[in-house]
């Protein structure tokens, strides 16, 4: 049974992620074997020329922890106002990701660490954002906050992990639902009004516009809450106060 939690005490979450560096050429030679078994893998053939594997090296790496780095992490949280609802969000970007990580970590550790009453909430986060970033902070040693350290957790240890897919999903396993289509059928506006998924490796390193990733990062949340709204019933208005806060 999914536990229940205040919708004031929901924290809202989405990452962005870029390949570890702007060229497969430029890995370590270590690292570029590897890659080149990867590619094996998903273009299942063995044959690539070296221009097929830097081109898939620049369009995927970013999915994956191992050739892959967290670029932003973006959250926001509900707060009651004289309207209703206030929505705050916070971001994390850094060309280091190290630090990124660290001021993530210390925030979700000394503000939310209880998860009996904090819910972390986002799409597709139990398969890709909540992996990735346990995988990252391992590589770089940063302590893991209390609401992502699954390791070892028994499912009904973990039900403060929300994920608006899952529960789209309804038991069925078969598809994969993007939060975008998700949007559109309970006629929420677009956070792909700007970018994509797809795009966020050009930008960040062909235009090196981290802050319109970042933009499109909070859209993410943004629409992932009214999602979510959708999802569990709650009486969340279709428009709400967004603005960033430190907290």
């Amino acid at each position: 049974m999914r536990q229940k939690f205040s919708l004031f005490n929901t924290i809202f979450i989405d990452i962005e992620t870029a390949s570890q560096a702007n060229s497969f050429h430029d890995l370590p030679e270590r690292i570029q074997k590897l890659w080149k078994r990867k590619c094996n893998f998903l273009s299942k053939k063995e044959d690539l020329s070296e221009e097929e594997i830097a081109a898939l090296y620049f369009e995927k790496a970013g999915i994956y922890a191992e050739f892959g780095k967290i670029i932003c992490i973006s959250i926001g949280r509900f707060f009651e106002s004289r309207m209703g609802y206030d929505f705050k969000v916070k971001s994390f970007n850094h060309q280091n990701e190290s630090n990124l990580l660290e001021e993530f970590s210390k925030l979700l550790n000394s503000k939310f660490k209880d998860s009996q009453k904090y819910a972390l909430v986002g799409h597709n986060i139990k398969e890709f954002d909540i992996p990735y970033l346990a995988r990252r902070m391992t590589v770089h040693s940063v302590k893991l906050p209390n609401l992502i350290d699954l390791q070892g957790k028994k499912p009904w240890e973990i039900t403060h992990i929300q994920d608006t897919l899952q529960l789209w999903r309804f038991g069925d396993y078969k598809n994969y639902t993007s939060l975008d289509l998700l949007a559109a059928i309970f006629n929420i506006e677009s956070p792909k009004d700007d970018i994509d998924g797809s795009e966020v490796n050009h930008v960040y390193w062909n235009e090196k516009n981290l802050k319109r990733i970042t933009v499109y990062c909070e859209k993410d949340i943004v629409t992932a809450a009214r999602v979510y709204g959708k999802l569990i019933k709650a009486n969340v208005p279709k428009q709400f106060n967004v603005y960033s806060a430190k907290t």
